[in-house]
């Protein structure tokens, strides 16, 4: 994880959660996982092109993907930054709850605001819970997947919200209906539940062996 005030050395709420951006490349060494940066900025960046420059370039030879954790970033400022970074690697776009809300909740308008996004982003996350462990509701991301999927069948799609070793029933039905879905876990993989606090590495663990037994 990284942010603008974590990107500049700004004292801010998650300086200490989330790695300093000198550690990241050597946190991506390995070969045998999915290296993902995610770089979260929910206010509007002035400068979003320069953030997401140096974001890349700490992100070292290891990174497979870049997480856009902000509201409907200019699509050309994205693919500018892809191109002239010369690098290969994913683009995944967060779809939160902010970015939802501006959508009317509506899947066909997400669906319509996707397409500015066609050919930059390779994988959707839906989360409106954003990391604060709100249990998804399987009936109201279902029509988002649906429309997602008829429109883009090359996107690879993400759900989050909630989700631990203990609440993988709720993703159930749409594993069931979307067996190539993705899943996404955070706030639940913490005793408090807090993404303040360090994940506890045994809930981790628990919630891979259930995620796995449900695919």
């Amino acid at each position: 994880m990284m942010s603008y005030k974590t990107l500049r050395k700004i004292p801010g709420r998650y300086a200490d959660v989330f790695p300093s951006k000198e550690k990241i490349a050597s946190i991506f060494r390995s070969g045998r996982t999915y290296n993902c940066l995610h770089y979260a900025s929910y206010d509007g960046e002035s400068d979003l092109v320069k953030s997401l420059t140096d974001a890349i370039s700490w992100g070292g030879i290891g990174m497979d993907a870049l997480q856009l954790d902000m509201t409907w970033p200019e699509a050309g400022d994205i693919a500018s930054v892809v191109h002239a970074s010369q690098k290969t690697f994913e683009v995944i776009l967060q779809v939160g709850k902010r970015a939802l809300k501006e959508a009317d909740n509506d899947p066909q308008v997400v669906v319509n605001t996707l397409e500015d996004y066609e050919g930059i982003i390779k994988r959707v996350l839906l989360d409106r819970s954003m990391g604060k462990g709100i249990g998804m509701k399987a009936d109201y991301l279902a029509p988002f997947v649906r429309a997602i999927k008829e429109r883009f069948p090359q996107f690879g799609i993400s759900v989050a919200g909630g989700l631990g070793p203990e609440t993988m029933h709720l993703v159930r039905p749409l594993v069931e209906e979307f067996p190539d879905i993705s899943i996404d876990a955070q706030g639940k993989l913490r005793q408090s539940g807090s993404i303040l606090d360090p994940i506890d590495w045994g809930i981790a663990e628990q919630y891979l062996i259930n995620a796995l037994s449900l695919f």
